[in-house]
């Protein structure tokens, strides 16, 4: 059998609508919080490997040490990336336990998006940190997970075995909460 991560948690703020980038795939300003960051960077600190799509990023202090996966479907299987802490990896061509036996790390994942990526991890986390930034909405944008809008991202997760967990408030002034949906095993 192959090895897993010790726990893997997603991490993603979201517009009212569920988006979590316009249509062109870049995050605006309109969803860019301090105190979001701050509990990104924090949650990202505990996890010895991110994984991501082409358009998401970490952009944190310690991110150029972390180790990561990419995914992207430029590559067969897998291959090993510029940068030594990283390999490209297809889920057409190798499953996510090949991907992660070839990273060579033991402990958690930081699963970091886009939309491809927070979907593909659904039945697999242990716990998603859901932040919703108030009063944005991104029409046309990208959604968190696949369904989204058709169905609000909770009941995407809720359909996918997660419970509404803990709620967070971030920030006061803008009415900034994040909500921990985990799974019970």
């Amino acid at each position: 059998m192959a090895d897993l991560p010790t726990r893997i948690e997603g991490f993603a703020i979201v517009s009212s609508d569920g988006m979590l980038a316009g249509a062109d795939g870049v995050m605006p300003d309109a969803l860019k919080f301090e105190a979001d960051q701050r509990f990104f960077r924090d949650g990202m600190d505990r996890c010895v490997a991110a994984i991501h799509g082409r358009h998401s990023h970490e952009q944190q202090p310690h991110s150029a040490k972390r180790h990561r996966i990419w995914v992207t479907r430029t590559v067969p299987s897998i291959a090993r990336a510029a940068d030594p802490n990283a390999i490209l990896w297809n889920p057409a061509g190798a499953s996510f336990e090949e991907a992660w036996n070839a990273l060579g790390v033991a402990g958690a994942l930081g699963v970091v998006g886009g939309t491809d990526v927070f979907t593909y991890f659904l039945p697999r986390y242990d716990v998603f940190h859901l932040t919703r930034a108030p009063g944005v909405t991104l029409p046309g944008g990208r959604p968190v997970f696949a369904g989204v809008p058709v169905r609000t991202p909770e009941q995407v997760m809720q359909e996918n075995g997660l419970t509404h967990g803990s709620e967070q408030l971030l920030d006061a002034a803008s009415g900034l909460t994040v909500t921990s949906w985990r799974r019970v095993r």
